[in-house]
């Protein structure tokens, strides 16, 4: 952490202060960062934090969605603990800009790498864990997962993102490309707006509490306009074509 601001700041996004600054250190602490042979820290809490991520999201979405029977649960489960998920977790916590580091991973885009910053994120998880226990962790996982749990089974059932992504890579050969554009509101209140561009074209915008959400809302949009611009005889085609 560079500064104690920064870290007060981190700790507010988090929901958590650590009371033992060394083990909070440690779980930010990437193995690149860390001479040959020392104890690994981050990735025992990584290990951990896995775990606890996995029992806090099955007990939530249990208790969220009592209708839902064990297939559901699973598949919902392994839709909000895989790697793009937790990655996408950690940067709008701003864990990208907290991790340390070694030299050479940092220049290499590191900070970036979704499978360093979804380890990070359970590593955070996995030291909360070590210090408050499960009680207090499930409620700030709860509270990091809100957008996903108070959509309901409607936005569950649903990832806009992949849908857009799929048709447009059949169309047109591409990704989407999706620009955050605004950023407002206190710390614990934040509201984002995230553009959708396809081919240099800005097809839709959204909104949400989470980078995640607004992306969501904005390939959601896209998505009607997709269906919109398409021909009335090509009602089984994507509608991005030429």
């Amino acid at each position: 952490m560079r500064s104690e601001p920064e870290r007060t700041a981190l700790e507010e996004r988090l929901g958590y202060e650590f009371r033992d600054r060394e083990l909070f250190a440690a779980a930010l602490t990437h193995a690149s960062a860390l001479p040959p042979g020392t104890v690994r820290d981050s990735e025992r809490f990584e290990f951990l934090g896995d775990a606890v991520l996995d029992l806090a999201i099955a007990d939530l979405l249990l208790h969220a969605f009592p209708e839902w029977d064990e297939g559901e649960l699973s598949k919902r489960r392994a839709l909000l603990v895989r790697t793009p998920t937790l990655a996408a977790k950690a940067r709008e916590l701003g864990l990208d800009e907290a991790i340390r580091l070694g030299r050479g991973e940092d220049r290499s885009g590191g900070r970036a790498k979704a499978s360093i910053l979804a380890a990070t994120y359970e590593s955070v998880i996995g030291a909360m864990y070590r210090e408050a226990g499960f009680a207090r962790v499930r409620a700030i996982i709860a509270r990091h997962f809100a957008d996903e749990l108070r959509a309901g089974a409607a936005m569950a059932a649903e990832d806009w993102k992949t849908q857009l992504q799929e048709q447009t890579q059949a169309a047109l050969r591409t990704v989407p490309d999706y620009r955050l554009v605004e950023e407002h509101g206190p710390a614990h209140a934040r509201r984002f707006t995230s553009e959708v561009w396809i081919n240099g074209r800005c097809l839709a915008r959204g909104e949400g509490s989470s980078k995640r959400e607004a992306e969501q809302q904005a390939a959601r949009a896209a998505l009607d306009v997709v269906a919109a611009e398409k021909p009335d005889d090509e009602k089984g085609g994507s509608g991005l074509g030429p």
